[in-house]
């Protein structure tokens, strides 16, 4: 089980924001207890987040990258830009229902073809 935090640069005011998810909520809200990031500001989750924010397609925190550097020295894995798509890919990938199985299964090979394609433009 882990916490993960992306490269994403999405500007917010004078701040810039990525993402920060985990494995279980319980991770979740413990890594943003550590770095100080409020519990309210919680998306996609359907009882904890309110407003729009319970309309996210998956369960994160956007966070300021200063929370990003705290997150990653308590322990959050980096990933790339494609971490959030991928982590999602496999928990679908790993479900019991084959329909919802196929589809993590051809969301990771579209990962892993982005992956190469933007390998391949970067040299």
């Amino acid at each position: 089980m882990a916490c993960y935090v992306d490269p994403a640069v999405h500007p917010f005011g004078r701040m810039i924001m990525c993402h920060l998810w985990a494995d279980t909520l319980e991770e979740l809200l413990a890594m943003v207890d550590r770095i100080g990031v409020q519990r309210k500001w919680i998306q996609g989750h359907p009882t904890l987040s309110w407003g729009k924010h319970r309309l996210a397609s998956w369960v994160h925190f956007d966070i300021a990258t200063s929370k990003r550097a705290l997150a990653v020295s308590a322990g959050a894995i980096e990933t790339d830009r494609f971490g959030p798509l991928e982590w999602q890919a496999k928990r679908q990938a790993a479900s019991d229902d084959p329909r919802i199985a196929a589809v993590g299964a051809n969301r990771l090979k579209q990962v892993a073809e982005c992956r190469a394609r933007r390998e391949a433009s970067h040299g």
